[in-house]
């Protein structure tokens, strides 16, 4: 099943957030330093991460080219 992959950034609450398929009923379990991941409450599947204070990252995303998330992913080809 072909699900896509939703961005939203809210700018002035400095708010990240990625989600994968239609919205669904969920809640959030923290993962990180302002990080939480997205559980579908019916399943316990996650569903997808946020990200607070994301600008501060993205600034030391700019110096060091890379930033670390406490996630896995799992790609598979159909």
């Amino acid at each position: 099943m072909e699900k896509n992959l939703n961005i939203w950034f809210d700018k002035e609450g400095d708010f990240l957030e990625l989600t994968i398929g239609k919205p669904v009923k969920g809640f959030f379990r923290e993962i990180g330093d302002d990080m939480l991941e997205r559980v579908d409450a019916e399943t316990g599947k996650v569903i997808g991460f946020s990200i607070l204070n994301f600008s501060k990252r993205f600034d030391k995303l700019k110096e060091t080219k890379s930033l670390h998330l406490p996630i896995g992913i799992e790609l598979k080809s159909g």
